[in-house]
C-alpha cells in the first residue's frame, strides 16, 4: 500500500481474477439481522495508464445470477479515487463514493438514496493481503452518526 498522500496505486492489489463470497442482510435499513449469504466472482483490470481500474462482476444471488462493474479513478489534484458501480440489471453509473487508504484500509463515502429517501453510504476496503481482501459496504440515514453495514464481499485470488 501507497500511503494516503500518493494513493495512485492503492487499488493495484485488486488486479486479476477473484471468488468472491457474498453476504448481505435479506432486508436493509429494517433492523434485520438475517444475512442472505452466495458467490460471485471478479476480475479486475488497470484502465488509463493506471489511473483507474475496471473490475466485471458475476453475481449469484439465490433467484438469479447478475453482472455488474465498477470504476475507479484516481484524482492525482486531490488524491483521492472515485467509485462507480454499474448494476447489470439497470445499466447507469450510480453516485459514486470518494475516499483514500490510509493504514490499509480505504474509507469511501458518498450521498445516494435507497428506496426514495436520502442516505449517506461508506465503502471499506480492508484485510488486504496478496490473496485476499474484504469489502463493506454500509448506509446512514442519520447523516453518519450511525451506519448499517448491509453487504459484506470477502474475496480470494483464483
Amino acid at each position: 500500500m501507497t500511503t494516503a498522500s500518493s494513493g495512485a496505486k492503492d487499488f493495484d492489489f485488486i488486479h486479476g481474477s477473484w471468488r468472491v463470497s457474498h453476504q448481505r442482510l435479506a432486508q436493509r435499513l429494517r433492523g434485520s439481522s438475517d444475512w442472505v449469504r452466495f458467490g460471485g466472482t471478479m476480475t479486475a483490470k488497470s484502465i488509463l495508464g493506471g489511473r483507474g481500474n475496471f473490475d466485471e462482476n458475476v453475481i449469484e444471488l439465490p433467484q438469479e445470477a447478475y453482472k455488474a462493474c465498477t470504476v475507479r479513478l484516481f484524482n492525482p489534484e486531490q488524491a483521492r479515487w472515485s467509485i462507480y458501480w454499474i448494476d447489470g440489471r439497470d445499466p447507469k453509473l450510480d453516485a459514486p463514493v470518494h475516499g483514500t487508504f490510509n493504514q490499509g484500509v480505504g474509507t469511501f463515502f458518498g450521498e445516494d438514496t435507497f428506496e426514495g429517501r436520502p442516505i449517506r453510504i461508506r465503502f471499506l476496503w480492508s484485510q488486504i493481503k496478496a490473496d485476499s481482501a474484504r469489502w463493506e459496504q454500509a448506509f446512514s440515514v442519520d447523516a453518519g452518526a450511525t451506519w448499517e453495514t448491509n453487504w459484506i464481499m470477502e474475496f480470494t485470488r483464483v
